[in-house]
């Protein structure tokens, strides 16, 4: 892997975290890359002194009105022109020093690579979790119906993201997004249990993986999750294999289904959420959903009954 991008996003909000992030950049072991900095709603004056000195980035702004998507999307549309691959993190996260070197690293074999996140809270402190890959799995058996590559532990090749591209304005979860297109193409893809990242958890994350989970969340939750299903299989998938396509409409059904006899029923809810809480899972993107440990409680005749 030669010509490497380093990728993130900045925003209103985000500025109390910036100085860390930017001190994480500049302690990678590898410095042979390009950084990559989309303006979501926020100037590069104010973005450079939060993190207390010029970064050396190539900004892309935002458009008046663009969504989260639009800004993604205008940045890595122009990332895979000039690079072999990019490495996505998220700005209010730490990077731990490896963190490009190991990328780079897993580019050179695989289209997709993702690295494990050690959960620390918005002051920086270790949380005690780490989200990783589930032991005995591979990332193909995760996807469609959860997801471990996020914007900020994932590496694409540029060949590969191009034809995951474009990204659909309305897209919420653009992680999820990009990494459903990818599998569904037969991406090699790599993840690697060595924490590479710290994972800031705050009132702001939209992703929630830790319990105690409450009902309102799920409710929520199962919304995005299902609109992530619907924009997935109306946008165009020309080369998807089609056993995988068949598997991801299996999944969007469950999940409609879950959606109909759990999320909109508050009584069953209440009982979903109560048992989800009890399970001692590992965090998992959206596990909140649909958990397979529980799926008798939505398709079962008696609780649906």
């Amino acid at each position: 892997m030669t010509a490497l991008a380093l990728y993130t996003t900045v925003y209103p909000g985000v500025e109390r975290y910036l100085a860390a992030w930017h001190r994480s950049v500049r302690a990678q072991t590898d410095q042979d890359f390009q950084l990559w900095i989309g303006l979501d709603k926020i100037g590069i004056e104010a973005a450079t002194g939060a993190m207390g000195g010029d970064p050396g980035a190539i900004w892309v702004p935002g458009a008046r009105g663009d969504t989260p998507a639009q800004v993604r999307q205008r940045a890595l549309a122009q990332i895979v022109g000039r690079h072999d691959g990019v490495v996505l993190v998220d700005s209010d996260d730490v990077l731990h020093p490896a963190r490009l070197a190991v990328a780079r690293a897993m580019l050179d074999r695989d289209d997709v690579a993702g690295c494990a996140l050690r959960l620390v809270d918005q002051e920086g402190q270790d949380m005690g979790l780490t989200f990783g890959l589930p032991p005995q799995s591979a990332p193909e058996d995760v996807l469609p119906r959860n997801n471990v590559f996020g914007l900020s532990n994932s590496a694409l090749r540029a060949d590969l993201l191009r034809r995951c591209l474009p990204i659909p304005p309305t897209v919420a979860l653009v992680d999820w997004f990009l990494a459903t297109r990818a599998w569904l193409f037969g991406a090699r893809m790599a993840f690697d249990n060595e924490v590479g990242m710290d994972y800031r958890q705050h009132g702001a994350n939209m992703v929630r993986v830790i319990p105690p989970f409450q009902d309102q969340q799920v409710a929520q939750d199962t919304e995005r999750v299902r609109r992530h299903f619907q924009i997935v299989q109306t946008s165009p998938i020309d080369g998807a294999l089609s056993r995988r396509l068949a598997r991801l409409a299996r999944v969007a059904e469950d999940i409609e289904v879950f959606h109909e006899r759990v999320a909109t029923r508050p009584a069953r809810l209440r009982r979903y959420v109560r048992a989800l809480n009890a399970l001692e899972t590992a965090p998992l993107w959206w596990s909140c959903v649909a958990n397979p440990s529980l799926r008798h409680m939505w398709t079962s005749e008696e609780e649906a009954a």
